[in-house]
C-alpha cells in the first residue's frame, strides 16, 4: 500500500475519493432506515436500497458514456451532479414523500456506475499493473473502515435532523471530492471516435466479459452469491426487529461492526490476491459471509457482532479481487463498458433479489431465507474455489487501436 500512496496522482485520488465514499457510507444505510422509521416496514426499507441498485438495467449505456470522456473531467462532473441530485431531499417530510427518497436514490445509482467506470479506467492510467490490488486493496481499507464510523453518524444526523443533515453531508463530501480529485495531473488523450453503431459499442464490454475465460467464470461465481446477497438488505431487518428485538437503528451498530472487519480485510487483500490469485480470492471472500448467515438463524447479539466482523473481512476480498482481475484483462479503451457490463451483471441480479427479498420476508421466517443464502453462498464458494487457477492462466489484453477504435488482442484463450 505504501508503494501505490507515493505516487502523487494516486494520492490526490485517494484523498478526493475519502471525501465521497464518506458521503456514500453515511447516505446508503442511512435512506433505509429513515423508511423503515416512517413506515415500519421492512419491505419498503429494503427498496430504498433496490432504488439505488436499479439503473444497472442502463449500466451497458452508461458505460458508453464514460468511455467517450477522459476519465478525470468525467469524475469530477459526476461527483459534481451527485451533490446537486441529493438537493430534493429537503423536501422530505412525511410518508406521502417517499417517492423523493426512492428517485434520489435511482439518480444516485446513475452515479455510482458512472463514478465506478470512470474509476477504474482512472486506476489503470495511474498505477502499473503490479500494483492494482495494492491501489483497489488501499481504497477498499479507506471505504470499509468509514464504516466504523459513517453509519453510526448517518444514523445520528437522521436522529437529529430527520434527514435533512444527511442531504449536507452528502453535499459536503461530493464537493470536496470533486475539487480534489480536479487537482490531479493526468495525461490523458481524447477518446477515439468509433466507426461502429452505437449498438455494437455498447455492446462491446459485455463481449469483451464474456469472451474472457477468468472475468466470465468470477463474474458468474460472484453473480449466483448475489442473487441471495440481495435478501439481506430486507432479511436483517426482520432479523434485528424480530431476532434480536433492537431498534432499526442498531443495524448501524452491525455494519460498524462489519466495518471492522473490512478495514483487515482491505489491508491484506493485496497479500492475499498475491498468494491465492484473484479468482481464489473472491471464493475466500464469499466464504467468509458463510458464519454470519449460519449463526443468524440463532439471533444473539454475541453471534451476530463477531460473525458480522469476519463476512467484513470478505468483503473487500471479492471487490479487490474481481476489480484486480478486470482491470489487468481489459483494455484502457473499453474500462468503462467493461465495467459497466460487470456491474450490470453483478447488480441486476442483486436488485432483483433485494426486490424478492423484500416480498419472501413478509411471507417467510427469516431463518428460512438465510438458510438458503448459506447454501447458496457455499455453493458459490466452492465453484470458484475450482476455478482459482485461471488467475495463472489470465494475461493481460493488448489494445491495438484500429478504425474503430476498439478492437482488441485477446492474449487469454477464450473458453
Amino acid at each position: 500500500m505504501r508503494s501505490v500512496l507515493k505516487r502523487p496522482d494516486f494520492r490526490r485520488l485517494f484523498a478526493g475519493l475519502f471525501f465521497s465514499m464518506t458521503a456514500e457510507s453515511i447516505l446508503l444505510l442511512a435512506l433505509a432506515i429513515w423508511v423503515k422509521d416512517m413506515t415500519g416496514s421492512s419491505g419498503l426499507a429494503g427498496a430504498a436500497i433496490f432504488a439505488v441498485v436499479a439503473p444497472t438495467v442502463l449500466a451497458p449505456l452508461i458505460g458508453f458514456v464514460v468511455d467517450r470522456f477522459r476519465r478525470k473531467p468525467f469524475l469530477v462532473v459526476v461527483l459534481l451532479l451527485s451533490a446537486v441530485l441529493l438537493t430534493p431531499l429537503f423536501l422530505v417530510h412525511d410518508r406521502s414523500d417517499l417517492w423523493i427518497i426512492y428517485a434520489v436514490g435511482f439518480g444516485y445509482g446513475i452515479s455510482m456506475i458512472s463514478v465506478s467506470g470512470a474509476l477504474n479506467g482512472l486506476i489503470k492510467l495511474v498505477i502499473p499493473e503490479e500494483e492494482l490490488a495494492q491501489a483497489n486493496g488501499a481504497l477498499q481499507t479507506v471505504k470499509q473502515g468509514l464504516r466504523l464510523v459513517a453509519p453510526l453518524v448517518g444514523a445520528g444526523l437522521y436522529v437529529a435532523t430527520k434527514g435533512w443533515g444527511l442531504a449536507v453531508a452528502g453535499m459536503v463530501g461530493f464537493l470536496i471530492a470533486a475539487a480534489v480529485i480536479s487537482m490531479m495531473r493526468v495525461h490523458e488523450v481524447a477518446p477515439e471516435r468509433s466507426e461502429l453503431n452505437w449498438g455494437a459499442e455498447v455492446a462491446a464490454g459485455v463481449r469483451h466479459l464474456i469472451h474472457t475465460q477468468s472475468l466470465r467464470h468470477s463474474v458468474f461465481g460472484v453473480t449466483a452469491a448475489i442473487l441471495v446477497f440481495g435478501f439481506s438488505e430486507s432479511v436483517f431487518f426482520t432479523f434485528n426487529d424480530q431476532g434480536l428485538h433492537k431498534k432499526p437503528a442498531f443495524l448501524a451498530v452491525i455494519v460498524c461492526i462489519q466495518g471492522i472487519g473490512g478495514l483487515l480485510g482491505g489491508l491484506s487483500a493485496a497479500k492475499v490476491v498475491r498468494t491465492l490469485g484473484e479468482i481464489g480470492t473472491i471464493a475466500l471472500g464469499i466464504a467468509l459471509f458463510l458464519p454470519v448467515m449460519i449463526t443468524g438463524m440463532w439471533p444473539s447479539v454475541w453471534l451476530v457482532l463477531p460473525t458480522a466482523a469476519i463476512g467484513g473481512v470478505g468483503l473487500p476480498y471479492i471487490i479487490v479481487g474481481l476489480n484486480t482481475l478486470m482491470q489487468r484483462v481489459t483494455p484502457s479503451a473499453l474500462m468503462g463498458r467493461v465495467s459497466a457490463a460487470t456491474e450490470a451483471l453483478i447488480s441486476g441480479p442483486q436488485a432483483l433479489s433485494i426486490a424478492v427479498g423484500a416480498i419472501l420476508v413478509e411471507h417467510l421466517p427469516f431463518r428460512v431465507l438465510l438458510a438458503m443464502m448459506a447454501v447458496v453462498s457455499f455453493g458459490s464458494a466452492l465453484y470458484l474455489w475450482t476455478k482459482r487457477g485461471l488467475s495463472q492462466d489470465a494475461q493481460p489484453v493488448h489494445h491495438e487501436p484500429e478504425g474503430d477504435g476498439t478492437a482488441v488482442r485477446q492474449a487469454e484463450v477464450a473458453g
